[in-house]
């Protein structure tokens, strides 16, 4: 689903006129990868990271000049997969910090919504803090809910309701966040299909979904 939306906002963010204009992509959408998560927080002994590397060794081939992955969790495996191919593979949470940073300047602190393998993998953390931002993460009931709206809800076609998504973005708020980043890109679903529009929560499929337009020669509207 993810993929399918991240094409949809790269199509939606390119200031074409014509099909030309448009960013010629290729598309390889994996969808029995292992879970992420799952490896991370020790559920399964199947890494995806091999299997991420040999899929960006095929885009590589077949004459990709750079690759996007729209899943932040799989951020996670972004040295493996890069070690793995000669073109640049492109950081989702280092893309989403810059947006959070833009979007609110001066930012000190920035919330974290995302699934157990990211925040475990601390990869939003690492890269916030070493900007001189401080990362909260929701506590455990919250962050439980969290993954309930991600597995339960939008992985399952499951409706969502909108006090529950904006119940988790208060919590950070209250615990002083000043952004609140969507580290998921169910997430980022999830805001467009509840019609979300607020200027401190950063959709990092849409800051990579930028940067993949600009990267590629394209322009933004």
């Amino acid at each position: 689903m993810a993929t399918v939306y991240f094409m949809q906002r790269i199509l939606e963010m390119t200031d074409a006129g014509r099909d030309q204009d448009h960013l010629d992509m290729l598309v390889w959408n994996h969808a029995s990868i292992p879970d992420r998560t799952a490896y991370i927080v020790g559920d399964s002994d199947q890494s995806p990271g091999p299997v991420m590397a040999e899929d960006a060794r095929a885009l590589e081939r077949a004459g990709a000049t750079f690759i996007a992955i729209p899943c932040n969790t799989a951020r996670a495996f972004l040295d493996e997969v890069q070690q793995a191919v000669a073109i640049d593979v492109l950081d989702i949470v280092a893309e989403t910090v810059s947006a959070a940073q833009e979007a609110v300047p001066d930012l000190t602190t920035m919330g974290i919504l995302a699934t157990d393998g990211t925040l475990r993998s601390r990869i939003y953390h690492d890269t916030a803090s070493a900007r001189g931002i401080k990362p909260v993460e929701p506590d455990d009931v919250v962050q439980k809910d969290v993954m309930s709206m991600i597995y339960d809800g939008v992985k399952a076609g499951m409706p969502v309701s909108r006090d529950r998504f904006d119940a988790a973005v208060e919590h950070l708020r209250g615990k002083g966040a000043q952004a609140v980043v969507l580290g998921c890109t169910e997430l980022s679903i999830l805001q467009t299909d509840l019609e979300v529009d607020e200027p401190d929560v950063i959709d990092s499929l849409d800051a990579l979904a930028a940067r993949t337009v600009t990267l590629a020669g394209g322009r933004l509207r």
